[in-house]
């Protein structure tokens, strides 16, 4: 729904708009100066976990994760927050020092927000980072022959839909909780290092893996094969697939985007489903040059990020999107 009424806005005619909303990136990107731009993005959504301060920490991590998709280096924050009038002040308390734990470990300053009543709890932030103008990493530049790599496994969707029906086990809970807390932040800093040829990147979020390589394959002009052997997957996110806890913006994720995919022969039904999984706080989809995809894997793995080569950009034809 937003994409077409997006769709139909008028453009605004200014030229320090390096990164804007038209190829549905992850955050906009400003040039404020020759050697600066301000990196913006903003995130808020309801609990996906029953305990407040781990809550707090994942909308941090989850509102963080767009300025690091970009490149740059978040600078400060202003909170989201919807919370019913006759709810505990504690649980809010306890919300709002959860993200404020993981603003301090991104040295992301937190200076105000906005509060409303609402009978459904929400939270988030509006982050601004800042970045070189000649060094954003956009969703729009893969190259023929790149390899992807995925800096996390998938998964958090299908668990959290379990967690709210309490049917899930204290291990999936243990290994996407981890996830959803861990920052982006040193795989984007090696990405974003220079060391290595990252030709596009974007961090893998509501639209599931599928709905965001297809942004970066249309926006790149450019086609992907996407690895399903290869794909890092969350203790339980397939268990929780085969036991029906589907979440609904999984199956709107599928309506969406099923239509440029194609499958290879006997690929489990179970592994196309986590392929259009929500996520919330996931990992980064590097688009990287064929020579450096062993280096960078390398780095990021000996600064214990787990990323897994999952794919391959090839030319632009049909099917967008191959998944052997």
């Amino acid at each position: 729904m937003l994409d077409a009424v997006l769709g139909k806005l008028a453009r605004q005619d200014d030229p320090n708009v390096l990164v804007g909303f038209d190829t549905a990136d992850d955050a906009g990107v400003y040039r404020i100066s020759a050697k600066q731009a301000l990196v913006q993005t903003v995130d808020f959504f309801t609990p996906v976990v029953d305990d407040p301060y781990t809550f707090g920490q994942i909308a941090a991590t989850n509102s963080l994760s767009d300025v690091y998709a970009m490149g740059g280096q978040p600078l400060s924050a202003l909170a989201i927050v919807c919370f019913p009038e006759k709810d505990d002040p504690a649980i809010l308390e306890q919300i709002l020092s959860g993200g404020l734990s993981k603003m301090m470990e991104a040295n992301c300053t937190v200076i105000g927000g906005h509060s409303v009543r609402d009978p459904e709890i929400k939270f988030g932030y509006a982050v601004t980072g800042t970045i070189h103008p000649d060094h954003v990493l956009t969703n729009s530049n893969a190259q023929i022959l790149d390899a992807l790599i995925l800096t996390k496994p998938l998964g958090t969707g299908v668990i959290s839909t379990a967690i709210k029906k309490g049917e899930a086990e204290p291990a999936w809970i243990e290994s996407a909780t981890h996830a959803m807390t861990t920052l982006n932040r040193l795989a984007a800093d090696i990405a974003a290092s220079g060391k290595f040829r990252v030709h596009s990147a974007t961090d893998i979020t509501g639209f599931g893996l599928i709905g965001h390589a297809r942004e970066m394959a249309l926006g790149s002009g450019v086609s992907a094969h996407i690895y399903s052997v290869g794909i890092p997957l969350l203790a339980g996110a397939l268990d929780c697939v085969r036991a029906g806890y589907i979440p609904g913006g999984l199956k709107a994720n599928r309506e969406f985007a099923e239509c440029v995919v194609a499958y290879d022969a006997g690929i489990p039904e179970e592994m196309k489903t986590i392929l259009f999984d929500p996520q919330t706080a996931g990992g980064l989809l590097l688009s990287v040059a064929r020579e450096d995809a062993a280096p960078i894997l390398a780095a990021l793995k000996a600064a214990g990020v787990p990323a897994a080569e999952i794919g391959q950009i090839l030319p632009q034809g049909k099917p967008l999107i191959r998944v052997s």
